[in-house]
């Protein structure tokens, strides 16, 4: 089996969600894991903080390192490249997970909102990928993860929540532009988007509670079809936009029940796909 064991990975917003089920994905391969986020304390609706994810990693067979980053500050983003590098010796994947989320039209969106979207989810992706990537030349395997969707420039997509789209579509052509640049020098970027709904913290607080929850798949499918991304040769697989359960279909994995919140419960589809 294609394994992850040794390898370090840089993953942004990982103190929960998508980002701490694909760390701890990688923790039972035996790899190291940066938990670079910016909960430090708990939250009364948003479990976990960066320690916390860094014990379930160490529990889970890998190696931790938590660090305080808003990925709006770019010297954060240095600071913890850095102490990444010193710790591990080198970084060989990155993760862009962290995202902030608004579904709100046109006059429902403060500008302050808007650009809180914007500095996190496609400027934060960016600067991410632009301080780890001197690093990543030069790891074996190298890979670039964003948690973004498709590039489906359908109205449907962008008349609901144009500022949320953009902002989440910046992360896509981050794909479409780096893969091309890096391609020749072997580091692979790709995205990877959810069929369904997932069972976070964000869904039950802003995407309609209990009731979408139950129509919900749980993180560790992102989790699993992250690891088989991130194994594959990187010279081999990059520019791609990659859905969960065709990630995990062409790995063999055939029953995807096991996913499901609520067993039996019908499933709802995601944005963009």
């Amino acid at each position: 089996m294609p394994s992850l064991q040794g390898k370090t990975l840089f993953i942004t917003g990982a103190s929960r969600g998508i980002g701490k089920a694909i760390a701890l994905r990688a923790a039972r391969d035996g790899a190291n894991v940066v938990i670079a986020a910016k909960t430090t304390e708990p939250h009364p609706k948003l479990p976990g903080t960066i320690y916390t994810a860094a014990e379930e990693v160490e529990k889970a067979g890998g190696k931790a390192l938590a660090c305080v980053v808003d990925i709006r500050d770019e010297a954060q983003i240095h600071a913890a490249v850095a102490q990444a590098v010193a710790k591990f010796g080198g970084l060989d994947v990155l993760v862009n997970n962290a995202s902030a989320i608004s579904l709100t039209g046109t006059l429902e969106t403060p500008m302050k909102r808007f650009d809180l979207m914007h500095q996190i989810n496609t400027r934060g992706t960016f600067a991410c990928s632009q301080a780890c990537l001197p690093h990543l030349l030069k790891a074996q395997n190298p890979h670039i993860l964003n948690l973004s969707p498709p590039l489906n420039f359908e109205e449907r997509w962008f008349s609901p929540h144009v500022a949320y789209t953009m902002a989440k579509f910046g992360m896509s052509l981050c794909v479409l532009g780096m893969a091309g640049e890096f391609r020749d020098r072997g580091v692979a970027v790709n995205a990877l988007w959810p069929r369904t709904v997932i069972a976070t913290a964000a869904v039950q607080n802003l995407l309609g509670g209990e009731a979408t929850l139950r129509g919900s798949r749980t993180p560790d499918i992102m989790g699993d079809a992250a690891h088989a991304i991130l194994t594959r040769p990187s010279r081999q697989c990059t520019g791609n936009y990659f859905v969960d359960d065709e990630v995990l279909r062409a790995e063999g994995v055939t029953d995807l029940s096991k996913y499901q919140s609520v067993p039996g419960a019908e499933l709802i589809p995601d944005f963009f796909v």
